[in-house]
């Protein structure tokens, strides 16, 4: 699973600083008009085209530009054939021409089984190149490069990087039972990381991104194991009796929160990585589970029955100053902390299923975000901007902040639920 990816070269090329600056403040002060930008085909710079590699990097990048909402992705380009990519190799006027502001050029070499990409980024109107990148990597690697370029474009246009080469993880029934899948965040590469024919739930992401919790029911009960993505080590790290569940890694990495029923009802605990440093932090006759820490590790957001149905409540990380956070809606579940500390997901059952909303950490500015079918464990991306769910739409879903944009992005078979996003890697 280790990826073979680096850059090559970093190059950044702005005619001054002030043209840098007005691309910065366009995209992000004006969220309502669209920039409108194109992705020309890849040019083959040694042997003949390969049209798979050719076709990944487009449809990355264009996936990519459009999940934003801040760009008019065209469905053509005004420019056919083979041409260069470099400033004068190619005329910009027709591109110009066709209404394009930003335009995506890119070259490849592939030898084998290693392949070098090139990306360039014009400034149409002004006639420049504005950033220009080279990656190298294997042929499995080509859309996690394409990927790249799209986190470096948002970078450079809004100072801060995307998340598109991320990986999610989930639950799929593909090989008939709920085993735990990686696959990139727009559906491609799916690989199944466990394989013990049991009941596994919950995954979540350390945050580094190297290793996971979840639930399985393998021995039985169903207890939480930490497992290595790169390596395959795995140790079983709550196995008391009862249910060890909905476990969420702390933001430093030395804490891992979840629900335990060892002492009577479900409650909420910390325990160390490996489970032998245990901190209750709720006390009462209700079940409480569903910890999500804020990203300053100060505060934990959780579900709790306390008062006859579920609502989500939030306390300080040591359990103390508990609070009730939502007070519309008789059903509510499903917390998810954003990486920017702002806004508190979860999900409210309606009639018909549950849907997505947002709420400030206060209780305030509560906004629906789903209406369609049922919409159940939304988890953000790492730069806050994006949210995947589950939904009986069919599999996992992404979609922007405010709810737009919903896309599809799981494939295959089986039921699809538990996804969540992982740290920038």
């Amino acid at each position: 699973m280790k990826l073979s990816l680096f850059i090559l070269t970093f190059i950044l090329m702005a005619a001054g600083v002030p043209n840098a600056q007005e691309g910065y403040l366009e995209v992000t002060a004006s969220p309502d008009r669209k920039i409108s930008l194109a992705v020309a085909q890849p040019v083959s710079q040694g042997g003949g085209g390969n049209p798979d590699i050719s076709n990944n990097v487009v449809d990355a990048l264009r996936f990519d530009m459009t999940l934003t909402g801040r760009f008019n992705v065209l469905e053509t380009s005004p420019a056919k054939g083979a041409s260069g990519i470099r400033p004068g190799e190619f005329d910009l006027a027709v591109w110009h021409a066709a209404g394009v502001e930003l335009l995506i050029k890119s070259s490849y070499v592939a030898n084998g089984d290693d392949t070098i990409i090139e990306f360039r980024l014009y400034d149409v109107a002004n006639g420049r190149q504005i950033l220009a990148k080279r990656y190298s990597g294997k042929r499995k690697d080509v859309r996690r490069m394409a990927h790249t370029f799209s986190d470096d474009i948002l970078l450079f246009l809004t100072r801060e990087r995307g998340p598109f080469t991320g990986k999610i993880a989930f639950v799929s029934r593909g090989s008939g039972n709920k085993e735990i899948y990686l696959m990139d965040y727009d559906g491609h590469n799916a690989q199944r990381i466990t394989a013990n024919g049991s009941i596994n739930l919950g995954p979540d992401f350390s945050p580094n991104g190297r290793e996971i919790v979840y639930t399985s029911y393998k021995r039985g009960n169903p207890d939480l194991y930490r497992r290595d993505l790169f390596s395959t080590a795995e140790a079983r790290i709550a196995a008391h009796p009862g249910i060890n569940i909905t476990g969420a890694w702390s933001p430093d990495g030395g804490r891992i929160a979840l629900s335990m029923s060892k002492d009577g009802n479900a409650e909420i605990y910390t325990i160390s990585k490996d489970g032998k440093q245990i901190n209750r932090l709720t006390r009462n006759g209700a079940i409480d589970t569903s910890p999500s820490w804020s990203p300053d590790g100060g505060r934990i957001a959780f579900l709790s029955d306390r008062l006859g149905k579920p609502q989500i409540f939030v306390m300080n990380a040591d359990g103390s100053n508990q609070y009730r956070l939502t007070s519309n809606g008789g059903y509510n579940v499903s917390p998810s902390w954003s990486p920017k500390g702002d806004r508190i997901l979860y999900c409210r059952q309606h009639p018909g299923g549950f849907q997505i909303h947002s709420i400030t950490p206060d209780g305030n500015d509560d906004q629906q975000l789903t209406s369609e079918g049922s919409n159940e464990r939304p988890r953000w991306s790492p730069d806050g901007r994006f949210i995947t769910f589950s939904s009986s739409r069919g599999g996992i879903y992404v979609m922007r902040a405010d709810g737009t944009g919903q896309t599809r992005v799981s494939r295959g078979g089986g039921a699809q639920s538990h996804p969540v996003w992982s740290p920038r890697w």
